[in-house]
């Protein structure tokens, strides 16, 4: 089941969620339930943990079917420039190994806490993995909802958070080359929360 919102709405939704004019024309944002490593995207954001050797959730799943060669060069990132991990926040690729894609971009999201406000690193996970994707020459890229599994962040802020950065961002690159962003959502609850969190048609 898959909910894709045009270019057309998106430019007709205002400045704040517009559609972002790139060199391939507008970028989409779609939102797909389902599994993020069967995903056919160039790039692939994984849900890491700081330590990059794997983990539960999403992070466990893409190094699963990834397979030994994304872990390997998670390894040769620990020893040269991420000796103490990766901090929250933060974005690197590595190759996607086995997934149906060429990349995957590995990003830390922050755990959630109510006592203090850590929505500019969540929003800084979008932001970075997209501008590791521009780097790379990615044109399509996949992204879980971060922070909402063991980290617990509350899904209708999370995907207001990952709704808004995106859109920002991409306006604010609009010679990235991205022509789509998919949320890829596994429940029926983060679908709908992202839903939400797109403008109206």
């Amino acid at each position: 089941m898959e909910r894709s919102h045009s270019p057309l709405s998106y430019a007709l939704a205002g400045a704040a969620f517009g559609a972002s004019w790139n060199n391939h024309g507008m970028t989409f944002i779609t939102l797909v339930r389902g599994d993020i490593t069967d995903q056919h995207v160039d790039a692939v954001v994984n849900a890491a943990n700081s330590s990059l050797l794997g983990g539960g959730g999403v992070d466990g799943a893409i190094h699963r079917k990834g397979g030994p060669a994304v872990l390997a060069a998670c390894r040769e990132l620990r020893a040269s420039r991420y000796g103490r991990g990766l901090a929250a926040g933060r974005a690197v690729a590595t190759t996607a190994g086995r997934l149906p894609a060429r990349w995957v971009i590995h990003t830390v999201g922050p755990v959630y806490s109510r006592d203090e406000d850590r929505s500019a690193t969540l929003a800084s996970c979008y932001r970075e993995s997209l501008r590791v994707a521009g780097e790379l020459g990615a044109r399509t890229v996949a992204f879980p909802a971060i922070s909402t599994g063991a980290y617990r962040w509350p899904l209708a802020d999370a995907a207001r958070i990952a709704v808004r950065t995106v859109t920002e961002t991409l306006a604010e690159a609009a010679d990235s080359g991205i022509t789509e962003v998919r949320f890829v959502l596994f429940g029926e609850e983060a679908y709908d929360a992202f839903g939400e969190a797109l403008p109206p048609r």
